[in-house]
């Protein structure tokens, strides 16, 4: 059982860790008037310092700067990737709860056709049919992710149609749709934003694993996963600063993400929340 003080620990720890970074990539890049793809080879790998604190590439680039771009691409990426799978994943999933028969059948043979594949080998087919670049990436993470959410709203659809309120309202001669769009869809939202907030890290590092393969955004533009993919050799020569701060800004997102979400998950779960509070 989870000591309460742990837990507003966890939330106000999280709550700082996101909000520094959102303003890290908000305000460090208009800011800081400089250009984060300067080369100057006779700073090539400078370690951390007071004027460097990230250090530097091995072509002499700022590695504080380019980290923040890096995760200003990363997050952006995954955050409409994470919106555009939830859309289409919520959507797939009312349809089939509320729907029910021939079309929850098909769609949910859908979902298990493309569950089937694994999410980065349709990750690669799918960024490989286009130019590297942002677009490409997003539509492969949105293509990969929806799957889940599909199944959890399918799932809260079809809990919710033995409510009361949903007789009620079926009683009153509301027809499918309407029953749907009024009154199922309204109530699994927070369960969509939910699995939305957690999709978030996991678009970050699908975005990543891509990129580190090179076959994500091109090489020279900032990324988390370039950075990591850049810094192979360099860590082979015993510099190990520029792989781990890339590497530290994936982890900490994810880490602050996932507490924020299990925060909002005991909210909605009214049970677990009591539990807590005992």
């Amino acid at each position: 059982m989870a000591d309460p003080r742990t837990h507003r620990l966890r939330l106000w720890g999280s709550g700082l860790t996101v909000g520094v970074i959102l303003l890290a990539v908000l305000l460090v890049p208009p800011l800081v008037q400089l250009d984060e793809q300067a080369v100057d080879l006779s700073r090539k790998l400078l370690p951390p310092s007071w004027e460097h604190p990230f250090g530097t590439d091995d072509l002499g680039r700022d590695l504080l700067l380019r980290c923040v771009y890096g995760l200003r691409i990363s997050l952006l990426v995954g955050l409409v990737a994470a919106l555009v799978a939830t859309v289409v994943g919520t959507a797939v999933g009312a349809a089939a709860g509320a729907l029910g028969g021939w079309t929850d059948r098909t769609l949910m043979r859908l979902v298990d056709a493309f569950s089937s594949v694994p999410h980065l080998l349709l990750g690669i087919f799918v960024v490989a049919l286009f130019r590297p670049g942002v677009w490409p990436v997003i539509a492969s993470v949105a293509v990969t992710h929806w799957l889940s959410t599909a199944r959890i709203v399918r799932s809260e659809v079809l809990s919710l149609r033995t409510r009361p309120f949903i007789d009620a309202a079926v009683s009153g001669g509301a027809g499918r749709w309407r029953v749907a769009v009024r009154h199922l869809l309204p109530a699994v939202l927070p369960q969509a934003g939910l699995a939305a907030v957690l999709m978030v890290p996991h678009a970050v590092w699908h975005e990543s694993a891509l990129s580190f393969l090179g076959l994500g955004l091109p090489s020279h533009q900032a990324s988390l996963g370039n950075l990591v993919q850049n810094a192979r050799s360099s860590l082979l020569a015993g510099d190990w600063w520029p792989t781990l701060f890339p590497g530290l800004l994936l982890i900490l997102p994810t880490l602050a993400i996932a507490g924020l979400a299990g925060v909002w998950r005991d909210r909605l779960n009214p049970r677990r929340r009591s539990e807590l509070m005992l």
